[in-house]
């Protein structure tokens, strides 16, 4: 039986998950740390593998899990034709943002979005091109974050540049997060019985987006050209004036190349506490009077309160807010301080429903509230894995 490899390489992590034909999990995992000091934990039928591990770089990673994957004890293949197919996120696809093989000529024009995508895109390339190496008669597919944000019409998608800027140089809001988006719209269409029901989804992780969805599909979404604009992230600064870069070089003589830097990998959450990137060690400060810890945690829920209502106002109806991703499926406390700010949408939420850990997809609103709060686990690699096996025929 055909088997679907997703792989998902990050800045410094390879997340990876493979499936049977009928798109059930053999195996999953996570090479996390790449470096020196890097950590190999591995799931399969229950049981665990944790390993530390010195792994250079991400193309020693993608060797290391080819390895792991024909393991007697920890893998699920013989040979590596039973793969039929591996499926790749791509985060940044500019203006090619369609689910399609990875030809030399898609990856060369890719690598021009590797300055947009910093985190990510050259990473995702990375991954590519050592699976294509290692299995060469296999087909690799690239599944882009911005395809689902394709729906978007011009009067959300473009800036008030000059039209040019766009004509000739392709400068416009782009979207990411796309793949979770697209999964937990499809579950929140069944949780609410309604086929096509308006939507407002938030990913809320070390980054961070929200999703206006109408009747199906994206007509607005938080992050623009890069993933760096929208609502404050774990280390992203989300909206800033961009006079503010100007300021900072020419009054202060700060480099530019430093301070973007900055914008990406040293602000937001990070930034804010002084402390982590991650909200459970703010969290844990904050409760002991950490007064930066607390600003940080009052901003990141303010900025999405703001998105939620200015997402209200582009649906026109709202069937239903969705909390997703690390923080939005974990943080009851942020859950609850954005909810706070949406009582004037008839926001209700049932405490002791937001309470409980969200194993699977679960209302947490009260009776009465005028919109569904619902908290849905993503599944990027299931989304992933099917677009891919579609992509090569190997499911309809």
């Amino acid at each position: 039986m055909k088997k679907i490899l997703v792989l998902n390489c990050g800045s410094s992590s390879i997340k990876y998950r493979l499936f049977d034909a009928r798109l059930n999990t053999l195996l999953n995992g996570i090479i996390e740390r790449i470096g020196p000091k890097a950590q190999l934990v591995h799931y399969k039928g229950g049981k665990i593998l944790r390993k530390k591990l010195d792994v250079k770089n991400h193309a020693k990673g993608v060797k290391l899990l080819i390895k792991l994957l024909h393991d007697p004890k920890w893998g699920a293949i013989k040979r590596i034709t039973e793969i039929s197919v591996v499926g790749h996120r791509v985060v940044h696809g500019g203006q090619f943002a369609k689910t399609s093989l990875a030809s030399g000529v898609a990856l060369k024009y890719l690598k021009e979005f590797e300055s947009l995508a910093p985190l990510h895109n050259p990473h995702n390339i990375t991954g590519i091109k050592e699976m294509k190496k290692a299995i060469r008669s296999i087909p690799q597919v690239m599944v882009f974050d911005t395809e689902f944000h394709q729906t978007m019409p011009r009067k959300a998608y473009m800036y008030g540049l000059p039209y040019q800027y766009f004509d000739k140089y392709a400068v416009r809001k782009y979207g990411f997060h796309g793949t979770s988006h697209k999964y937990v719209a499809q579950q929140a269409a069944k949780m609410l019985k309604k086929k096509k029901p308006n939507l407002i989804t938030c990913h809320l992780g070390a980054g961070s987006s929200l999703t206006a969805i109408k009747a199906g599909k994206s007509v607005d979404t938080s992050m623009g050209m890069t993933p760096l604009e929208g609502v404050m992230m774990g280390t992203r600064t989300g909206d800033t004036d961009p006079a503010v870069l100007q300021y900072l070089v020419k009054k202060y003589k700060l480099n530019y190349g430093e301070l973007f830097e900055v914008m990406n990998y040293k602000s937001g959450l990070l930034g804010i506490s002084g402390v982590s990137k991650d909200v459970r060690v703010i969290e844990g400060r904050a409760k002991k009077g950490n007064e930066r810890c607390k600003l940080a945690l009052e901003m990141y829920a303010y900025h999405i309160a703001k998105y939620i209502g200015a997402y209200a106002v582009a649906l026109g109806k709202v069937d239903a807010i969705v909390f997703t991703a690390g923080i939005g499926e974990n943080s009851s406390s942020v859950r609850k301080d954005i909810c706070t700010y949406l009582k004037i949408l008839g926001v209700k939420l049932d405490p002791k429903k937001n309470q409980k850990k969200a194993v699977a997809p679960t209302d947490i609103s009260a009776p009465g509230s005028k919109i569904k709060v619902l908290v849905i686990p993503t599944n990027e690699e299931l989304m992933i894995a099917k677009e891919a096996a579609k992509a090569v025929g190997a499911i309809k």
